[in-house]
């Protein structure tokens, strides 16, 4: 088990004397010092665009910005370099691969395949350009377990399909799907493939090479990272015969007032100035996560997960969602007679933040048949003691709504 006390350590937010009960990584996480540190020493030291500059601290901002790249590389062990491309956010990401891809790709009577367990950000975008170019979108089913039903995934995913776009760990259910497999049945008709690593990258070892998608895509603040950061990676051929998703500096190779060449592979699409410091702190939060250890962060937040099913089963009243076999430390969960934003109300008087609402994933709770639910998430700062109090909280706020 991790040393939770020395973590809380390099964490700033923890040094206060108020109890602080912090459930809520699935939705952004806490900064440690040193990626704080690593944002604030651009800004205070080396503030200067990047690949223009021709001067000491524009070399040193470059270094460090194209530096975080290849970490990326070696964090997710993606097969190329410039297969990376940094972007603001996974929605960002998302809706790259939807716009640069799709609307040079789809054409009516081709589908696109996701499931009912997406997150918004990889359901809205591949609704509006399928309506764009008149392609269908398709379904994977969600079981009431809170787990995708594949058992006729090859009647889904047919000719026509041309992509498919699945999360790799809902954040919802902490569900992790069987992605390889939904993979090699699109590959099977040559379909592009997309998994959104949101929630999966911060809480588990991720190798790109191994998963062999088209697209994957994740986000800085979720890994103790910046907001403002996210990454894309793509298959290198399929980057190369996009087009650019946003125009201006940087991505350009030759302009004239009739016509444009577009920059290589990643700079293509990595229009104007980016967000410079916040890749650096990314650069840093990998560092950081790396020094713990992946298959460690993965190991504590199994025990925390086990440990607060057991515990949240046990309040009278409350309601668990989700049950699969392989999960992230994610828990669902609604109590009778208190509404979840209430309830989420009443635990932060007790220093104790959870999500209430819909998690940015509607069709999930119209599969269940609820408007919300409450949602606790565990990371590497969090122990057991964190879920005693969580459910102390709940049975005290039950009490007085009941």
């Amino acid at each position: 088990m991790l040393d939770v006390n020395k973590i809380r350590g390099d964490f700033p937010i923890y040094h206060s004397d108020r109890l602080f009960v912090y459930l809520d990584s699935a939705s952004t996480t806490q900064k440690p010092q040193v990626v704080i540190d690593a944002v604030s020493g651009y800004y205070s030291a080396y503030a200067a665009n990047i690949h223009r500059a021709l001067y000491e601290i524009g070399d040193r901002a470059t270094d460090a910005y194209e530096q975080v790249r290849i970490k990326v590389k070696q964090f997710l062990n993606v097969p190329e370099t410039h297969s990376v491309i940094f972007t603001k956010s996974t929605t960002e990401s998302l809706n790259l691969v939807a716009y640069a891809w799709g609307l040079k790709n789809l054409c009516q009577h081709d589908a696109v395949l996701v499931s009912e367990m997406e997150h918004h950000s990889n359901l809205v975008p591949w609704q509006l350009i399928a309506e764009k170019m008149g392609a269908s979108l398709k379904f994977i089913p969600l079981s009431d377990n809170g787990t995708l039903n594949i058992s006729h995934i090859d009647a889904l995913i047919s000719s026509n399909t041309k992509l498919v776009s699945i999360g790799h760990q809902s954040n919802v259910f902490g569900t992790v799907n069987p992605v390889k497999e939904i993979i090699a049945a699109a590959k099977n008709v040559g379909a592009v493939t997309v998994l959104d690593g949101a929630q999966a990258v911060p809480h588990m070892t991720v190798d790109i090479t191994d998963l062999d998608c088209d697209f994957y895509a994740f986000s800085g603040h979720k890994m103790v990272g910046p907001t403002g950061v996210g990454v894309l990676i793509g298959r290198t051929e399929l980057l190369e015969a996009m087009d650019p998703f946003m125009g201006g500096g940087e991505m350009i190779n030759t302009v004239t007032m009739e016509k444009s060449t577009w920059n290589d592979v990643p700079w293509k699409f990595e229009a104007g100035t980016p967000n410079i410091a916040q890749v650096i702190g990314l650069g840093a939060a990998i560092d950081y996560l790396q020094s713990v250890g992946m298959n460690a962060i993965h190991d504590q937040e199994q025990s925390l997960l086990n440990y607060g099913l057991d515990v949240l089963s046990q309040v009278k009243g409350l309601t668990l969602y989700g049950n699969a076999d392989d999960r992230g430390a994610v828990i669902p969960f609604n109590v009778d007679n208190v509404h979840t934003h209430d309830l989420a109300k009443f635990l932060d008087t007790d220093g104790i933040c959870i999500r209430a609402g819909h998690h940015c994933a509607q069709p999930i709770m119209d599969h269940l048949g609820i408007s919300a639910t409450a949602r606790a998430s565990f990371y590497l700062y969090n122990d057991k003691n964190d879920i005693d109090l969580l459910a102390e909280s709940i049975e005290k706020t039950a009490r007085i709504f009941n």
